[in-house]
């Protein structure tokens, strides 16, 4: 009898937790789903509880956690800047002991790991399109900085673990993605000017709306994520030495830039019986003006690139908040 492999995956209970939960699920895996429930919730993994294979546990990361598993992926951390601005210190408390806790889990088991990084440690980039090479333009005393720092640690300490102890890390760095099961007001572009339309409410663009964002759909993350940790190690170290990385990380994202003004449109277009407006309000403070991952050594590690274009990703999307608004 060939027993499955058992996969942790923080945050389980949240937007891509939960798509990556059915996903390891449909790949013959017994899956755990780690979530405190502060921006996850039970209601995206309902319907997982049916398979003998999932088990959830109510649990914050930034205490230890014990348990035999082959694969860990960490995605705790709340990831929209309403949820982190609302608790910043837990916020930072959620990426860096939470890390730790994972990887102190992934060194005692030997198990593999995959650490959630963000496009945020590029801060407000002066680099474009990002690379992994660029180091950032952030600010380390602002509203954004428990995120954004918070995770500029936690990529250290993976490293650092990597090096020091052996432990077998992998890094993404995700760029903005979108798709069902995210929380209706969690402040992202994409769900709010979803449910604004929805609502016939108007649409608020910050500044004149030309600031670019690429947006990639969640299945096409997810992909990626499991293609990265069914890498064995040495094509990984090899990798790592052949572009002089110094650490397993690369960029997962679209590069398909769009200005926040066109995604607004496509949303009204997508949309036809909305009566929403285009409205404009002040720019947040160190809100980034552009984004666009430089994906090449996505493509030439995991020969992965995103295949589904916004227009189809954005209409499953808007299907998925039409069940939310009555």
């Amino acid at each position: 009898m060939i027993l499955s492999k058992k996969a942790l995956v923080t945050g389980g209970a949240g937007f891509l937790g939960s798509h990556l939960c059915r996903r390891l699920l449909a790949d013959g895996y017994e899956v755990t789903a780690l979530d405190n429930l502060f921006t996850g919730t039970k209601s995206n993994i309902y319907d997982l509880f049916e398979n003998r294979r999932f088990s959830f546990v109510l649990h914050d990361v930034t205490q230890p956690f014990w348990g035999q598993f082959d694969e860990i992926y960490n995605l705790a951390c709340p990831a929209s800047p309403i949820h982190y601005q609302k608790n910043p210190v837990e916020t930072t408390k959620s990426s860096v002991l939470g890390i730790m806790n994972m990887l102190d889990l992934a060194l005692k088991t030997k198990a593999r790991i995959l650490h959630t990084s963000t496009s945020e440690i590029y801060g407000d980039p002066l680099v474009h399109p990002q690379v992994e090479s660029y180091w950032g333009n952030v600010n380390t005393i602002g509203i954004r900085s428990c995120y954004d720092e918070g995770k500029r640690v936690a990529e250290t300490l993976c490293a650092d673990y990597a090096r020091e102890y052996g432990v077998d890390v992998r890094m993404v760095r995700i760029f903005n993605t979108y798709g069902p099961n995210m929380h209706p007001k969690d402040g992202r572009v994409i769900s709010n000017f979803i449910m604004q339309a929805l609502q016939n409410q108007d649409i608020t663009l910050f500044g004149d709306g030309s600031q670019t964002r690429s947006f990639q759909y969640c299945d096409d993350l997810i992909e990626a994520f499991r293609r990265y940790m069914s890498l064995e190690r040495p094509a990984i170290d090899a990798f790592i030495e052949k572009h002089n990385l110094g650490a397993a990380v690369i960029n997962t994202g679209n590069p398909g830039e769009y200005t926040i003004k066109q995604l607004a449109e496509e949303t009204l277009r997508q949309l036809p019986e909305s009566t929403s407006k285009l409205v404009y309000g002040p720019m947040p403070k160190d809100d980034p003006k552009r984004r666009k991952p430089d994906i090449t050594l996505a493509k030439e590690l995991l020969g992965w690139e995103p295949k589904v274009p916004l227009q189809e990703g954005l209409a499953k999307t808007i299907a998925y908040f039409r069940t939310l608004v009555k």
